[in-house]
């Protein structure tokens, strides 16, 4: 078992009570809409982030959509701020005997319950750009890391310029409504990235058409 510093952290505050709405709402389609789409970006999130180990925190793990792609012998636990997201994901766990699954717990990402270097990575998949404080985010996931250990998020993040900017442009209103803001920059994360002294790998495009992007960062030895 994972030592945790608390049973279960805090999600109190009205930003975090509208998001757990809108997430009870979304819960029974999640699965029809995001599944296919999502996929080959969710497969490379998790190849990154088990390169570094076996012990892995998916942060934001919502129905549970890339427990299934976790290679045997690993050690995941998953958290998410929405109880009934995590009701579906429990029972694709049940359903498809993922052993390799070791909890899955109501958790604001942004206030862990886990120790301190606890994790070979956290892996956040199309969560960053919808939490009330990124960078709070970014800092507990770097803190529960193991030294040397990964972060690696999957997300859509703007371009600054070029054709794909001036698509963005004008699919941006679509995006915004399923949390896929434009304006939101992988910039922003390599700053916190430097001043935080973690390496920042990089950043690869992956489907569809590079709209979906796989963000990689290395905490110090």
């Amino acid at each position: 078992m994972l030592s945790e510093r608390v049973p279960e952290a805090n999600t109190a505050g009205p930003s975090t009570a509208l998001m757990r709405k809108a997430y009870a709402r979304w819960a029974p389609v999640y699965d029809v809409i995001y599944d296919k789409l999502t996929e080959p970006a969710a497969r490379s999130a998790v190849e990154a982030a088990v390169e570094h180990g076996p012990r892995v925190l998916e942060a934001g793990v919502g129905t549970g959509l890339s427990l299934g792609y976790y290679p045997a012998g690993s050690f995941v636990c998953g958290v998410d701020l929405s109880e009934d997201m995590l009701k579906r994901a429990r029972a694709k766990v049940r359903r498809r005997g993922l052993s390799h699954v070791h909890g899955l717990q109501v958790m604001d990402v942004c206030r862990l319950g886990y120790a301190d270097n606890s994790f070979d990575a956290v892996v956040a998949q199309f969560l960053i750009t919808l939490v009330p404080d990124p960078e709070a985010a970014l800092s507990e996931f770097l803190r529960v890391v193991r030294p040397g250990g990964g972060i690696v998020l999957a997300n859509h993040f703007g371009q600054t310029d070029g054709p794909m900017a001036r698509v963005e442009e004008i699919v941006a209103p679509l995006c915004t409504k399923i949390g896929w803001s434009s304006d939101f920059k992988s910039t922003r994360i390599e700053a916190w990235a430097r001043r935080n002294n973690v390496e920042f790998i990089g950043v690869a495009p992956t489907f569809p058409g590079g709209f979906f992007k796989i963000l990689r960062m290395r905490k110090a030895p």
